[in-house]
């Protein structure tokens, strides 16, 4: 068992007060001025604005409007705290550990290019091997250029072992070679990386498909997880986005990548009520530390923090 410990979300709070839109402030702009009849519309916007989405905006606004109701006199800070409270209870299922009982353990990693799958798959090779695992990479986006490069850099980096061909080589034999290396060496933990190519969906459907055969092959049941990486400044784009992926494989969950000064943070509510897909971590900066587990409670108190409660 691989367990989310709780993270630092000091550094979420860090970049929420930091953002060009701050929900939290624009929550106290709007409840300043009471006697304002197109409250709730501008409620709704402000929602919508921080990538809570259409459904999530409407929801929050319509129980919002009957808690006032029921209400009247609520001040500010207890709006804030039932609107928190609402958000927390979209998000309280997240998962606190990851079952990691069979070795090794496959972890499929997919993403668009440009999510910022690679980097992401050194910190999370750096963040099990600090936990004692033995971590094994594949590097099974053989289509980019730089892909195969840029991983290699990273493994290293994080003193990683990793397994490669040429550009253009066949992807499953990569995975192949890996899990057979897996096995013999008594790797816990192998993280697959696969091509992002989008704009050839049927291709990457195949593709796809024909990874998942020769793990199953390889090793029973596997993979045993899929990671969907998102590029959290993409706004509603990252929904479509992991909509498009979870049709071809079956998403465990999200590692939301690019958390910095233009991320809005809504996105990960409205990803999880549109598509119930948990999100297990999220990148905060360059760096190989720079990797925190996801924490519903703190990161509906992030998501606040500027409201002044």
């Amino acid at each position: 068992m691989f367990r989310l410990f709780k993270s630092p979300f000091k550094k979420l709070f860090s970049f929420f007060s930091k953002a060009k839109f701050s929900i939290g402030a624009k929550l106290r702009q709007l409840f300043a001025q009471k006697e304002d009849a197109e409250l709730f519309t501008k409620l709704e916007e402000a929602f919508y604005e921080a990538d809570l989405g259409v459904a999530t905006s409407q929801e929050l606004t319509e129980k919002t409007r009957k808690y006032l109701k029921s209400n009247p006199d609520a001040s500010f800070d207890t709006i804030i705290q039932f609107l928190k409270q609402e958000l927390f209870q979209i998000l309280n299922d997240q998962p606190l550990s990851i079952e990691m009982n069979v070795s090794p353990f496959v972890l499929l990693v997919v993403g668009a290019n440009g999510s910022g799958k690679t980097t992401s798959i050194a910190k999370l090779a750096h963040l099990f091997q600090k936990e004692g695992k033995k971590v094994l990479i594949a590097a099974a986006d053989t289509y980019r250029a730089a892909a195969i490069e840029q991983l290699d850099l990273w493994a290293k980096k994080a003193n990683v072992e990793i397994v490669k061909s040429q550009i253009g080589g066949d992807p499953a034999s990569v995975v192949f070679d890996a899990l057979a290396s897996a096995k013999a060496r008594g790797i816990d933990l192998v993280i697959i990386d696969t091509a992002g190519r989008l704009h050839t969906k049927t291709a990457l459907m195949q593709e796809l498909e024909k990874i998942k055969r020769i793990c199953n092959k390889q090793i029973p049941s596997s993979p045993h997880m899929t990671l969907l990486t998102l590029d959290s400044t993409t706004g509603q784009n990252a929904v479509d986005l992991a909509k498009t992926f979870h049709q071809f494989t079956p998403i465990s969950g999200l590692l939301l990548t690019k958390w910095d000064g233009s991320a809005k943070g809504g996105i990960i509510v409205a990803i999880k009520k549109e598509l119930h897909l948990p999100t297990f971590w999220i990148g905060v900066g360059e760096q190989l530390d720079d990797l925190i587990p996801f924490d519903a409670e703190e990161f509906v108190d992030a998501l606040f923090s500027d409201a002044g409660t």
